[in-house]
């Protein structure tokens, strides 16, 4: 799942509690803590990343004006079960 191709080192204080839960999973899982870690700052920026794309879209799309018209908006909450008591 991660390449270690081209590593360095990331130090970070973390609460000790958090340390003794990671200390726990990889106990119980049989990974080292280091694979937990990077696994976590794997998924975190994959989530991370993808929203901030998809939020720098919606404000180019803002900017270009490209908004739904009150007829889509309407379609989308009918289509959703709101029915179209948001006037």
């Amino acid at each position: 799942m991660h390449s270690m191709a081209k590593s360095t080192t990331l130090t970070v204080r973390v609460p000790a509690e958090m340390k003794r839960s990671l200390e726990e999973l990889a106990k119980a899982t049989g990974r080292s803590q280091g694979w937990l870690t990077l696994d976590a700052v794997q998924r975190y920026l994959t989530v991370e990343s993808w929203q901030v794309a998809e939020i720098r879209q919606a404000l180019d799309e803002a900017d270009a004006g490209d908004f739904a018209t009150d007829e889509e908006v309407d379609a989308t909450f009918e289509r959703l079960g709101a029915g179209a008591s948001r006037h």
